[in-house]
């Protein structure tokens, strides 16, 4: 039997479209490789392949985020190939690879946040203003973002419906600023970019089209730091975070507003250290 990608790919169907073309994108590396390299056909997939797979990765210098990325990309390729009966176990079980490492987007201080966001309440795009502000006064991921209808937004309530990773979905608090930054986008500038056959999306391109992440970095482009950086949109996800964090929420609360699976993905994410962990036990439980 010969190696098939495209069933693999059509599998994914809970992770996002970017996390399936990066999956098909490395598998079909290590299919390429694996022909030319002495396994031509999936059965021939064990263990000893795959640690000679991440040697090569190695020696091609790449980052050590970059090989974590590929190998688990191909670890969920042979769990497919075991499921589907075409090898008979699953040689990426207990395949090992280097940790990518955490490397986190500059934060803006509070008060960058607030330039900025001025900033482009002063321009009087409307579209700028109430992108910007969910992504940092919400912390949307730019794919939430960009993926959000008209329903999700409840004025009313004052709440956004957000669909995340893994299709969770989760109900959000938005403040004033961000309200009033959505209600007036609604009010004067969707119906400016909307087209006969513009999507049911909350925010729309120059084209009436749906907003796409590119479309979201023109607009840091656009709205850039009082010293002329521009920021990456996760950046403002993370300064929500981080200063929900230094203005005194708990670790959970923000874990639950994040949408992270996992507390640790929560504590790395904004910069919460063991030790830190620790003397907050100390300091506040009883039996520490």
């Amino acid at each position: 039997m010969s190696w098939t990608i495209e069933p693999f790919t059509q599998s994914l169907t809970r992770s996002s479209p970017h996390t399936r073309r990066a999956y098909e994108h490395d598998v079909r590396e290590f299919v390429t490789w694996a022909e030319r390299g002495g396994c031509p056909t999936p059965e021939g997939l064990d263990h000893r392949v795959l640690r000679r797979y991440l040697a090569y990765l190695t020696t091609r210098g790449l980052a050590r985020a970059t090989i974590a990325r590929k190998a688990a990309s191909v670890r969920a390729y042979a769990r497919f190939l075991r499921r589907q009966g075409v090898i008979a176990t699953d040689p990426g079980r207990y395949l090992r690879a280097p940790k990518g490492g955490t490397r986190l987007p500059r934060v803006p201080r509070i008060d960058e946040a607030s330039d900025l966001l001025d900033h482009a309440t002063d321009t009087g795009a409307t579209l700028d203003t109430a992108v910007l502000e969910l992504l940092y006064g919400a912390g949307l991921r730019v794919s939430e973002c960009c993926g959000l209808r008209e329903a999700d937004i409840d004025l009313k309530r004052r709440t956004v419906t957000v669909l995340g990773k893994g299709t969770k979905v989760r109900r959000l608090p938005l403040g004033e600023p961000a309200l009033a930054a959505v209600r007036e986008y609604l009010r004067s500038g969707r119906p400016v970019l909307a087209r006969a056959e513009s999507p049911d999306r909350l925010f729309l391109n120059r084209l009436g089209r749906a907003l796409t992440p590119r479309d979201a970095r023109r607009i840091l482009e656009r709205n850039p730091l009082p010293d002329g950086r521009v920021l990456h949109p996760h950046s403002l996800r993370h300064a929500y975070a981080t200063h929900l964090l230094e203005g005194g929420a708990d670790l959970r609360a923000v874990q639950e507003l994040l949408g992270h699976a996992d507390l640790s993905t929560t504590q790395v994410y904004t910069h919460i250290t063991r030790d830190r962990l620790r003397s907050v036990y100390e300091r506040t439980h009883p039996r520490a």
